[in-house]
């Protein structure tokens, strides 16, 4: 397993979630991963777990002199950042009405700040060199939209698009930028009250995978993304999402999964 071999990544909310399957998928395929978080005990826990290939780095995504840290200590130790998955993100389940401007700025803060900032510090050393992948980590809310989201799917619209204009603006120097679309998966951040697997399913029974999805899955695509096979994907939209994208079904029309 060497796709990512000799390669060195940073991948932020990596101590849980899609993050953490990320980061040790990267470890199997050979990259030293590091592992950016602000749950410092879990990020520690993971980076001991996966081995010297792994080092854990306290990251706020919201603050520009801990990005600089954090990248001034991954040059430091390994020379050089091939590749940045800015995965951290936050979600509120609430009604417009609901939403404070506190929530708001939140979200914003932490889903499309966190995401420049990092494109921003990192790419300053990746246009030195050349070369280098960024994944952003949108949504399928990023592609549609859903009700008690707006928040959340106006942020995630704006990675979407942020990630076009920093593909056009740094493919030509041999940078690329893509951004993945994960909907439905069981994670922490989505299934909060961390409801049993068969139950949480049936929330995404009218799509076509008729099932939630796994960290894992996601994993491989941002792999794929990392790797040099993805040398031709340059503001790549990458849904992986159960087909929650592609619409739903009308069960009493044909075609239509038995109920």
């Amino acid at each position: 397993m060497s796709r990512l071999q000799g390669k060195t990544a940073i991948v932020t909310g990596a101590a849980s979630g899609m993050g953490t399957a990320i980061a040790k998928l990267f470890v199997e395929e050979g990259a030293t991963v590091t592992i950016a978080d602000i749950q410092d005990e879990a990020g520690k826990a993971l980076a001991d777990e996966l081995g010297s290939n792994a080092h854990y780095q306290h990251l706020n995504v919201t603050s520009p002199d801990e990005w600089q840290t954090c990248v001034d200590t991954v040059i430091n130790a390994d020379g050089k950042i091939d590749v940045l998955v800015n995965n951290a993100g936050i979600i509120k389940f609430a009604g417009i009405l609901d939403l404070s401007v506190e929530d708001i700025k939140t979200i914003m803060d932490v889903n499309v700040m966190g995401v420049m900032l990092g494109t921003k510090t990192v790419a300053k050393h990746m246009i030195e060199k050349k070369s280098g992948s960024i994944v952003n980590i949108s949504s399928a809310d990023g592609l549609s939209t859903a009700n008690a989201l707006s928040a959340y799917c106006a942020s995630k619209w704006a990675v979407r698009g942020y990630t076009k204009a920093t593909a056009l603006e740094l493919g030509h120097i041999g940078i690329r930028v893509n951004s993945i679309h994960p909907g439905g998966i069981d994670t922490p951040l989505a299934n909060q009250m961390n409801v049993p697997r068969e139950m949480f399913d049936q929330g995404f029974k009218p799509y076509p995978a008729q099932r939630a999805g796994d960290p894992m899955e996601v994993a491989y695509a941002a792999l794929y993304l990392a790797s040099d096979e993805a040398g031709y994907c340059m503001g790549t939209e990458l849904a992986v999402d159960g087909g929650m994208t592609a619409g739903h079904y009308y069960y009493h029309l044909p075609g239509a999964p038995e109920q």
